[in-house]
């Protein structure tokens, strides 16, 4: 029987909620990531869109992490959003939402099983397993929304082949496929195969928490029977703790009819504010948008509302739904009413038992209700505008979210648009042109860091051919233009390890990096370029493209910070660093800069709008966190006035290598 590829299969309602949730909230690529894994039907989503022909023939995606790099949050919200209506369609009973808890904790227990099992036998893509662990039984996923007997019990029986299949359409591999076809090997037949293959097949029985299972690690992988019980203990105690935050009962009887019920409304209502929105004319400038949107607020809250769009230092009434519109612009900064408060925090806020202000009754008297609630329109760290709803308090909650959803979906349209495109135009774009620019910006911020150094430096190195550092300086560069070529062949998808990478000795990289910077971004006498490098060795589990990626953006980023009349960047390191029982070498890139703006620090990792002006997308600490959490390193920043420091902490290669736990 044949499975396509992109299946529509149903998740619990909680985890779609979640999911939905940690969107529209813009939470962090790793936040994201693992609410998604912990759902089969979205892996195996996510998995399809990203594999698929919409990328070419690009490098294939072997965990949800390096699929959502590829897709970007606001595709996956979109793929989420998506799925969440097809969930409306299915209609299951009382036994089987039972069947679809169980299956959601066993095949859970097998990934995060599958991933520990991978991190103590030195597997080297333990996210990998944990996928493969999360789609092991998808042949029973199947079944559940599958009417027919007959049907239901072939998928049952075949569990393994089906999986085997899918994971093959997915082009994940031979081996990953293997892992799904001989994942009810015998123990015994198991003790020469493929490294994966044991792995799926340990952790599917291990998942049971039977005897047979503990015997398995022992035939398999030579594990004794304490510690196996060990780890059947804490990922029990792991799956507890996810299902106790989703709000799933494990211990009683399941039912999701009240979650599909909440889901049913909160798709509802995202339905209703993005109609809403398309009502509006998306044409023109931003004002001009935020003028229009309006009318739309109000066809979905029901309530007379105020639109004002921030203009130099103050917030102008720009239109409203109350009939004539006066003249009004109140200055933007705190007063102490809930229009300049919205405006300042970023959040909504509500007059409810508060003494009113001048302005706010003024804003009352307008609106004609007793109540008023302001909410902003958060577009990256800039918020354009302010509308004022007029209330009662009685049914605050739901206007409030009815609020923010639509002020969300309005920031989103202000972030895509482009001036010279019509709405008919953006209306038609499909899902891969939008996906295909997302990549895009991504990949050409990475690119221009070492083309932009190279291209510098190049002039620089002309009158230079004869000294006695310049093979090495060459060397570097060569390197940089190989890692610039092979950033415009990928889709913005980072490999967790270089090929081939037995770590780096972090002074030496600094060292050959520091004389190129100084060259570039340097070459002014107002400002200086440090290097205070510890006199121990500093080899680092990673790669030299790795390193560069980060020194780079955050050499770049303080360069750029400095006052026009100079200042100093000092890279520092120590090594060894022992923190959290680890050895680790530290990296200190700090400048004597202005600091970073609280908007850019409340989403410090986040894709952001820039304050750097045109020219900069705002990607880069996103892409420098991301690397450094792919490496297992740890990134912390301390800002203020007298400057920024960004301190990382990079596994030790040779504690890397012994690690053990």
């Amino acid at each position: 029987m044949h499975i396509a590829p992109d299946l529509q299969l149903p998740s619990l309602p909680e985890v779609t909620l979640r999911a939905l949730d940690a969107c529209h909230q813009d939470e962090s690529y790793r936040k994201i990531s693992e609410i998604v894994s912990a759902d089969t039907a979205l892996v195996a989503r996510i998995l399809a869109l990203a594999n698929s022909a919409l990328y070419g023939p690009s490098t294939p995606i072997r965990s949800v992490d390096q699929a959502l790099l590829r897709l970007g949050t606001r595709r996956f919200h979109t793929l989420v959003l998506t799925a969440a209506l097809r969930q409306l369609l299915f209609e299951l009973g009382g036994d089987e939402w039972q069947q679809l808890r169980d299956f959601w904790r066993h095949s859970l227990t097998t990934a995060l099983t599958a991933r520990a099992l991978a991190t103590l036998t030195r597997y080297p893509e333990p996210d990998e397993a944990f996928m493969l662990g999360m789609l092991h039984n998808i042949g029973e996923l199947i079944a559940i929304k599958t009417p027919a007997t007959e049907a239901k019990q072939h998928y049952l029986d075949h569990q393994s082949d089906i999986a085997a299949e899918l994971v093959a359409s997915w082009g994940l591999g031979p081996m990953a496929s293997d892992a799904m076809r001989y994942q009810q090997a015998l123990p015994s037949e198991l003790r020469d195969a493929g490294h994966l293959v044991k792995l799926i097949s340990l952790a599917t029985r291990l998942a049971l928490s039977d005897a047979a299972g503990i015997a398995a690690a022992g035939t398999v992988f030579g594990l004794n029977e304490e510690l196996t019980r060990e780890i059947n203990r804490r990922i029990g105690h792991e799956v507890s703790g996810m299902a106790a935050s989703l709000g799933i009962p494990l211990d009683e009887n399941y039912c999701g009819e009240s979650a599909s019920r909440q889901l049913k409304q909160t798709i509802l209502r995202q339905a209703m504010a993005n109609q809403a929105i398309n009502l509006a004319d998306l044409t023109g400038e931003t004002e001009d948008i935020l003028a229009e949107t309006v009318n739309s607020l109000t066809l979905i809250t029901g309530l007379p509302a105020l639109c004002f769009g921030h203009t130099g230092e103050n917030l102008v009434l720009l239109s409203g739904t109350i009939g004539d519109i006066p003249d009004l612009a109140v200055t933007a900064k705190p007063g102490g009413s809930v229009l300049t408060e919205a405006f300042i925090s970023g959040l909504p806020v509500s007059l409810g038992d508060r003494s009113p202000t001048v302005l706010d009754r003024q804003l009352l008297s307008l609106l004609h209700t007793p109540s008023i609630l302001a909410v902003p329109v958060n577009n990256g760290g800039d918020c354009p505008g302010v509308f004022a709803l007029g209330t009662d308090n009685e049914h605050l909650p739901t206007t409030l979210e009815l609020a923010d959803i639509f002020t969300a979906q309005l920031a989103s349209v202000l972030a895509d648009r482009v001036p010279a495109q019509t709405g008919a135009e953006a209306s038609t774009e499909s899902l891969d042109q939008e996906i295909a620019r997302d990549r895009l910006r991504k990949q050409v911020h990475e690119v221009s860091n070492p083309l932009t150094i190279i291209r510098q430096y190049i002039y620089q190195l002309r009158g230079r051919l004869e000294d006695a550092g310049v093979q090495q300086e060459l060397d570097v560069i060569r390197d940089e233009l190989d890692r610039a070529g092979n950033l415009l062949l990928q889709m913005s998808h980072t490999d967790t390890v270089d090929q081939g990478d037995d770590g780096v000795e972090l002074n030496a990289e600094l060292e050959s990096l520091a004389r190129i910077l100084e060259d570039s971004l340097f070459s002014s006498d107002s400002r200086s370029l440090r290097l205070s490098l510890c006199s121990e060795p500093t080899r680092v589990a990673a790669g030299p493209t790795r390193i560069r990626q980060i020194v780079i953006n955050l050499v770049r980023n303080a360069a750029e910070s400095l006052a026009d009349d100079g200042g100093t960047v000092e890279i520092r390191t120590s090594s060894p660093v022992w923190q959290n029982h680890r050895t680790w070498v530290e990296l200190e890139i700090s400048d004597t800069g202005r600091g970073i703006p609280g908007e850019v620090r409340d989403a410090l990792f986040s894709p952001v709008k820039t304050t750097k002006g045109e020219g900069h997308s705002g990607l880069g600490l996103s892409i420098v966190k991301q690397l450094v959490d792919d490496m297992e390193g740890i990134i912390a920043c301390r800002t203020g006035q007298e400057g920024t420091t960004f301190r990382i902490l990079l596994p030790a290669a040779s504690h890397k290598k012994n690690e053990t736990d």
